[in-house]
């Protein structure tokens, strides 16, 4: 119980809970009523009371998959999308894996075979952590539920060093004892122990591979015809729902297919931002107003980030930058205006190849000009076969496991080399050693997942590993969603249209510089001119930190808290905060002192052992 008072704010609207096998078998769950506003309440039993289940998220196409089970002679207790896993499982067993559609999370407790089994979706939208002690096994949505379950609360000094220099690994996190079920996994504890399974992947066809027999309008087709299926399954709900909105193709399309397919206008939400060039307020608002929504601007100034800092990061238990405060914020809003469900644009950038480094990949290895180069940087010479950047000792090892190295890579490592000048030595001593990109390869099928891919797609594949699951379904997704009690539905990472889109060729995802090309013609229908012929922004804060969230950041970073935790240099930090308080309210946003702040934040709410 202590555990599900810890995640109130993801499940306000009810707690349940079931205990079974002689007290030593538990599941509880906190509410967020969504479909089926009275009769969905769980944990659910199937019909003899042998398995029972919770569930967090949504899984979609449950109407048609309900009248199949009932047709097969299942008895369903309710209404809820939640309930056919249960009965699902009956006929396939862990199978079940490969029909559910959505995004999900849930654990399940076989009574007969005396098995728990606790799954991740496939791309990792909904999180679940689980813990270990002794024969005991923790499991929940969020790790300040194992805290307040017991788990002594510890940091995993080498998931640090990873965490603060790059990323951490998709199954660790920045705790001792406390992994993740990776997403695409499911595991099963028994007697005999714990097993991670892993049950989908991206699977990139090899570049010997056909792929699908359609040429490029053919494809266009195909991935429009797909997407209003995904956005049409999502519209589902009892409660009303909603759109993020920025000036961005995904959530555009989004928004503009929602509309066509809606019998009323929809409402979209969107922030706003004072520094301009970070401002895309006037291009999501000509969006609404072609799309016919009721648009909803919130306006997010330094002092706002000043009153939701602490409280963004802890929720996310994990280190965040300014974008994550910023769609905390974003979040209690629309919560605040009565909204439970919001679609969002994310997974589209990671499928269809919209980021930059992207099309720094695509130039580089197939068949880029300097034309197109120039097109795409005209500031920065060709990085094109013949003419490539140098492999720096620090990626030597990433080039001889795979043959590149990818650019996010370059960039991310760049962003994190700041950081290991505020180290402590000690710390650096004692997990310096470890290589943070060599870790990274090792937990990577490189021979089934990367060779005989094309470059591109290995760098996509290796982003959706590492950065995608914490970044932009972590601390941009669910965790500052569900914080303020608010589901997010993502459209493009529909199952059927991932199956679809891995498929197609490079050329298809990105033409010349043109990213997420196919994407951008299937849905140019429902955007604006505007938004169609736009380049990839990413939704960003102003990184800066003026007014009040200057003196909250000055305050953290000069507290007693800094000096207890045992990876950072004091007098460096004070130094890179004298240093930069110097340069104005951009200074103290740099990738160092952000991760000081917030690892100061955790260790002084979470009281964490060292």
């Amino acid at each position: 119980m202590r555990g599900t008072r810890a995640m109130h704010h993801r499940g306000p609207d009810g707690h349940g809970f079931w205990i079974g096998g002689n007290g030593k078998v538990g599941l509880g769950h906190a509410r967020l009523s969504i479909i089926d506003l009275k009769t969905g309440d769980q944990p659910i039993a199937n019909e003899d009371e042998s398995i029972h289940v919770v569930v967090n998220g949504e899984f979609y196409d449950h109407d048609r998959i309900r009248r199949e089970l009932l047709a097969a002679g299942h008895r369903l207790r309710t209404a809820s999308d939640s309930e056919i896993a249960l009965h699902l499982y009956e006929d396939l067993g862990a199978s079940v894996l490969e029909v559910l559609r959505g995004e999900f999370a849930f654990a399940l407790w076989d009574d007969n075979n005396q098995v728990l089994l606790v799954a991740r979706d496939r791309f990792g939208i909904k999180p679940v952590f689980y813990s270990q002690v002794g024969d005991t096994i923790y499991v929940a949505s969020e790790i300040k539920a194992l805290f307040a379950a017991g788990l002594a609360a510890r940091w995993d000094h080498a998931a640090v060093h990873r965490r603060l220099t790059l990323m951490n690994l998709c199954d660790e996190t920045l705790f001792q004892d406390v992994r993740q079920v990776p997403p695409g996994h499911y595991l099963l504890a028994s007697r005999s122990g714990i097993r991670l399974v892993r049950y989908w992947d991206f699977d990139y066809p090899r570049e010997a591979e056909p792929g699908p027999d359609l040429n490029l309008p053919a494809q266009v087709e195909r991935v429009r015809e797909l997407l209003m299926e995904s956005v049409r399954l999502r519209l589902r709900a009892d409660v009303p729902v909603g759109c993020y909105l920025s000036g961005g193709i995904d959530s555009c399309a989004v928004l503009g297919i929602a509309s066509r397919l809606s019998a009323k206008p929809l409402p979209a939400f969107t922030i706003s931002f004072e520094q301009e060039n970070f401002d895309e307020a006037a291009v999501a608002q000509e969006m609404a107003e072609h799309a016919g929504a009721t648009f909803h601007c919130f306006r997010m100034n330094a002092d706002v980030r000043a009153d939701y800092l602490v409280d963004a990061v802890v929720q996310n238990e994990n280190v965040i930058l300014m974008n994550g405060v910023a769609k905390y914020v974003l979040s209690e809003k629309v919560r605040d205006l009565g909204y439970k469900v919001v679609m969002t644009g994310e997974g589209s950038d990671e499928i269809f190849g919209g980021y930059y480094e992207f099309c720094v990949d695509k130039l580089r290895h197939h068949g880029g000009t300097a034309e197109q180069w120039l097109e795409l940087n005209p500031k920065r010479r060709p990085v094109l076969p013949g003419n490539d950047v140098p492999v720096l000792p620090h990626f030597r090892k990433v080039y001889n496991r795979i043959g590149f190295v990818p650019t996010w890579i370059r960039a991310f490592w760049r962003r994190a080399h700041k950081t290991r000048e505020i180290l402590a030595e000690d710390f650096l001593a004692t997990t310096g050693g470890g290589d943070v990109c060599q870790a990274f390869l090792d937990s990577i099928d490189i021979a089934g997942q990367l060779t005989g891919r094309p470059r591109l797609h290995q760098s996509m594949y290796l982003w959706t590993k590492l950065i995608f699951p914490s970044v932009m379904l972590g601390s941009l997704g669910d965790r500052s969603e569900m914080g303020h009690s608010l589901e997010g539905r993502l459209p493009m990472l529909d199952t059927e249209l991932v199956e679809f889109v891995k498929r197609l060729p490079v050329q298809s995802k990105i033409h010349g510089t043109s990213e997420k090309h196919v994407l951008r013609e299937a849905v140019r229908p429902f955007v604006t001119k505007r938004v169609y012929e736009r380049r990839k922004h990413a939704f960003r804060a102003p990184p800066g930190v003026p007014g009040r969230t200057r003196d909250v950041v000055q305050d953290i970073l000069r507290s007693d808290a800094l000096r207890t935790l045992p990876f950072f240099d004091v007098g460096a930090v004070r130094q890179s905060l004298d240093a930069t308080a110097e340069q104005g309210a951009d200074g103290l946003a740099t990738p160092d002192l952000q991760a000081a702040v917030c690892m100061t934040i955790l260790q002084e709410r979470y009281c964490v052992g060292l």
